[in-house]
């Protein structure tokens, strides 16, 4: 008899705090990906995705972006749903790696798509300082959440297994 390439434990036999925070960071990351083109792409037209070259790019590297986020928000939630189907969610986890996911992503679209390869600013025509500062600190205390939330739930999963 062979054993799965991945086996899963049986319902109720245990969460699993690190599988939870990962898809909850992916989910985190999407939906804030999703904010981002929504508000600042679609709704108030202040950049697109990739803005150096034409509007026709622009769009449609808007549209490249919208895809990858639905496939990650997609594949979060399925993942999501296999740790709930196996009773292997760990709630506390979860919750920091949403914001984890949140802000890391908040934080490599200010730092490294804005400034370093420069796809694109925040918003165009005005002194984006005060911009890059909001977004970046957004994203800093979406980690800073994300970061006590994962060190209480850390300390709550060792006091109750030492328990």
């Amino acid at each position: 008899m062979s054993t799965p390439a991945h086996p899963h434990p049986a319902p109720g036999t245990g969460s699993e705090p690190r599988r939870s925070m990962v898809v909850c960071g992916v989910i985190g990351a999407a939906v804030t990906a999703a904010l981002d083109e929504i508000v600042f792409h679609q709704v108030l037209h202040w950049h697109h995705f990739y803005d150096r070259s034409t509007l026709g790019v622009g769009l449609l590297s808007d549209g490249l972006l919208h895809t990858a986020e639905l496939l990650a928000l997609v594949a979060g939630f399925f993942l999501y749903a296999d740790l709930r189907r196996r009773r292997a969610l760990a709630p506390a986890h979860a919750l920091a790696g949403l914001f984890l996911g949140a802000g890391v992503f908040q934080v490599f679209d200010g730092i490294v798509d804005h400034k370093l390869l420069r796809l694109h600013q925040v918003r165009y025509g005005v002194d984006v300082t005060p911009y890059d500062w909001a977004w970046n600190l957004a994203g800093l205390v979406l980690l800073v959440v994300g970061g006590a939330l994962a060190f209480r739930a850390t300390r709550r999963s060792e006091a109750r297994s030492v328990a």
